[in-house]
């Protein structure tokens, strides 16, 4: 098996569900605002399908392809120690997110702008 799918495999493809779980657990915060359970469900899963969308056809291949340059790039110069370094900022800044989303609550990954009224 190949070092770029073992990446891809292993780590950024987690990386990208977890962020896609960020992006649901926007969404639910989001529909709160829809009053009817209908409605909202309709709500819940139209995003969620959009979200999923653009991770899987927007955001994986954008991170897959930044880190196979990082991989060629840190090969050339500094061995495997930026790549190490990229996908220790990537799981940082996935770490950031998600506490900010558990712990802070939803609405402090949004701009104020964004948040649901009475918040």
């Amino acid at each position: 098996m190949k070092k770029n799918s073992v990446v891809r495999n292993y780590f950024v493809l987690p990386c990208c569900l977890l962020l896609l779980n960020l992006c649901v657990g926007l969404v639910s915060y989001k529909a709160k605002i829809v009053e009817d359970p209908l409605e909202r469900t309709a709500v819940i899963m139209a995003m969620v399908l959009f979200g999923g969308s653009v991770v899987g056809f927007f955001v994986a291949p954008a991170i897959e392809t930044l880190v196979g340059a990082v991989h060629r790039g840190s090969r050339r110069s500094l061995g495997g120690l930026g790549e190490a370094g990229f996908l220790l900022a990537l799981g940082a800044v996935v770490f950031w997110l998600y506490y900010r989303m558990y712990i802070l609550g939803p609405e402090h990954l949004l701009p104020s702008e964004w948040r649901n009224p009475g918040r």
